[in-house]
This record gives structure tokens, C-alpha cells and sequence, in this order.
């Protein structure tokens, strides 16, 4: 479990979040909606690591006490997926195994990206100059180094899947094949994601729990039913949504 306890971040005089209380669950797809400006990447990065907030804390419920124990069971996707030097595609994916080995990798770290890249099936591109791909290929490239990082299950612990928009860059079937993953990859009770999508439709078809942000508040949170109301869309995204209850789904149209 991750726990943000009154987090709150702002750069000088301006806030970016404000007393932000909120708990994600292991076992659970966790989304973060909302518009631009919502704080939403800002969140990611403070979840991650990556920012230090300005009050408040972020409790992980794992037994990692250092940053490199932290980094060997919490992998982060951010939006930034762009190298300016041409390595080879297995070398892009064998990053995310650095937190596990000094100089050289293991035997059980290069299992770990060739089983990642055969999950994400960027296999046939492991030869491949990175720089060379569509964006993407890029991005599955980038799924299957994320995933290599937290590969194997943490003895009585948690690993942690942190994503600032995943689907960018993809096409619709490899958004849904990305999203299906997710869900296969869940059936391992010990792994939490935490991801922010856009698309309110995916949100509503993929997520367990979602947590809507707004001007750097948590203005609402819940499963799809409480959260995707007719009411919250209107105020948060000033659209008016027609909410469709079908027999297996739960569609969003304007």
C-alpha cells in the first residue's frame, strides 16, 4: 500500500497540490484523471521519488529502508521516453536491471529482460537501434525496461508500477494490449500500479479505483461508479458527458 498523508507541493508562491490524502492498494489498477494543470505528473513524480514535498509524507508499506532497496521494487515509466545515443534495444531494457547488480548482470537479470520483452513482444527488435523505432515500439520497449526492473516478487514485500500516461505514442489495439497486460500482471498480489490516463473510457473499463484531481485537490475518489458522474465530469472537464450503464460496460460519450 502507498499512503499520501496531507501531501502538498508548490514551487515559490504558486500550489501545485494541496493536503492530499489518499491509499492505493497492491492487487489494483489505481488511476490518477483529471485536466491539464491538475497536478496529476506532479503527483507521479513525488510518488516516485523524483520531487520532495513540501509538507505532508508518502508511506510505502514495503520493507524497503534505502533508495536502492526502493529501486529494486519500484519501477517508474515517466512521459519522457526519448535517448539521444544509439544503444541496442536489449541494452535499453537490461537498464532496469541496474539496481540489481554492481558491474555485470546476472544470469537472473538478463532472464528477466528476455522474459519482459517477450511479455511486451519486442523480442525480434533486441538487436534493433533504439533511436531507430516508432515512437511506438519505443514505448513498449520502455514497458518491457520498467517491468525488468520489478520482475520478480519481492520476499514480504511490495513492488510498485508508477506510469505518467503509458499509452501515449501507442495505437488503440496496443493501448487495450497494454491495459490487458496490466490486468495479467495483477494476478500477482504483491504488485500496486499507480498510472495516469486521459482517456475517461479506459479509465472506466480498466481502473479499480480511480482518484480524480482538480487544481491540485483530490475532488473525488472510488471506483467508476462514484467517480465518473455525470456531475464530476461537468465541473472537472466542462463537458457535458451522456454516462451509458450497458450490460458489461460503462461508456462516456459528449
Amino acid at each position: 500500500m502507498i499512503t499520501l498523508d496531507n501531501l502538498s507541493y508548490s514551487v515559490d508562491s504558486k500550489i501545485i497540490l494541496e493536503d492530499l490524502n489518499e491509499t492505493f492498494e497492491a492487487g489494483k489498477i489505481n488511476l490518477i484523471i483529471g485536466p491539464n494543470g491538475a497536478g496529476k505528473s506532479t503527483l507521479i513524480k513525488l510518488i516516485s521519488g523524483l520531487l520532495q514535498p513540501n509538507s505532508g509524507s508518502i508511506q510505502y508499506s514495503g520493507n524497503a529502508t534505502t533508495k536502492n532497496e526502493l529501486a529494486q521494487s519500484r519501477a517508474v515509466l515517466s512521459q519522457n521516453i526519448d535517448i539521444s545515443f544509439p544503444l541496442q534495444v536489449h541494452e535499453i531494457v537490461m537498464m532496469g536491471r541496474y539496481p540489481h547488480f554492481d558491474s555485470v548482470p546476472t544470469k537472473k537479470d538478463k532472464a528477466a529482460c528476455e522474459e519482459a520483452m517477450a511479455f511486451f513482444d519486442v523480442s525480434a527488435l533486441a538487436s534493433r537501434n533504439f533511436m531507430t523505432l516508432s515512437g511506438g515500439e519505443k514505448q513498449r520497449v520502455h514497458f518491457a525496461r520498467v517491468l525488468a526492473q520489478i520482475w520478480y516478487p519481492v520476499t514480504n514485500g511490495e513492488r510498485y508500477l508508477i506510469m505518467d500516461e503509458p499509452l501515449t505514442f501507442l495505437d488503440v489495439h496496443y493501448q487495450y494490449d497494454f491495459m490487458y497486460k496490466i490486468v495479467e500482471l495483477l494476478e500477482q498480489k504483491e504488485l500496486l500500479v499507480i498510472g495516469v490516463l486521459h482517456d475517461l473510457n479506459l479509465t472506466a473499463k480498466f481502473a479499480d479505483k480511480i482518484t480524480l484531481l482538480d487544481k491540485g485537490k483530490i475532488t473525488a475518489s472510488g471506483d467508476k461508479f462514484s467517480v465518473l458522474t455525470s456531475e464530476n465530469i461537468r465541473k472537472t472537464y466542462q463537458l457535458n458527458p451522456t454516462i451509458h450503464h450497458l450490460e458489461r460496460e460503462f461508456l462516456i460519450s459528449f
